[in-house]
């Protein structure tokens, strides 16, 4: 799916094509931000013929320079196999982590791996946090549309696989509320499995207590 920043939910959604373009989620009126990009030749088709057993699967809270390490022992924990394209999969989230960490000026992350073969979180809504990026790595990518009078949205788009987006959440400083609901894509029935990158800022491991840490 290419998505077209000219028609885009009355401008609170903004696509970029390249990393720097993620930091107009800081300006004013802007819900989202999309950075959208065609996967490396060869990774999509790695991974989305890896077993679902095999994909990397984690929940922690860490700070962002020690994603890459904790994705390698992750990987090694799930039989996924280590290649070339393993390895892209893991400079990417830690790039990504990078990012996000520096535009939101967090010095830790709460950092989910989830592979999701049910339809999970498929209500739309806001996620309660500053801000939250996610990245669909395999299957349909999250959902999103403008809500009118706390109705689901009318017309709902699709972020494409492999495309981070960048949301406001109700913890965002700025108001009005921008009304941009998401969701993940109802996928029951259909044997799609998904596996999906979700990062949040959080003020340190003291308020995780119950979240794994890594130094």
């Amino acid at each position: 799916m290419i998505l077209d920043k000219a028609p885009l939910l009355d401008d609170c959604t903004t696509v970029v094509s390249r990393p720097s373009g993620l930091a107009a989620i800081q300006q004013p009126a802007c819900a989202a931000t999309i950075w959208q990009r065609a996967p490396f030749p060869g990774f999509q088709h790695w991974i989305n013929a890896l077993p679902p057993e095999r994909l990397p699967k984690a929940r922690m809270l860490l700070r962002p320079e020690a994603v890459c390490d904790a994705l390698i022992n992750i990987a090694s924990q799930h039989g996924t196999p280590d290649c070339s394209e393993c390895n892209l999969l893991i400079e990417d989230v830690s790039a990504l982590a990078a990012i996000f960490a520096s535009l939101i000026s967090t010095a830790y992350l709460r950092l989910r791996f989830d592979v999701i073969n049910t339809n999970a979180c498929r209500k739309f809504h806001i996620d309660a946090v500053t801000a939250r990026l996610i990245c669909t790595y395999r299957g349909t990518g999250t959902q999103f549309g403008l809500s009118e009078g706390g109705r689901d949205p009318e017309r709902i788009m699709t972020v494409p696989t492999g495309s981070p987006i960048i949301l406001r959440g109700t913890r965002w400083p700025e108001t009005p509320v921008s009304g941009l609901l998401h969701r993940s894509p109802p996928i029951v029935g259909t044997g799609e499995t998904r596996l999906v990158l979700v990062l949040d800022p959080v003020e340190g491991p003291a308020k995780e207590a119950e979240t794994a840490y890594i130094h």
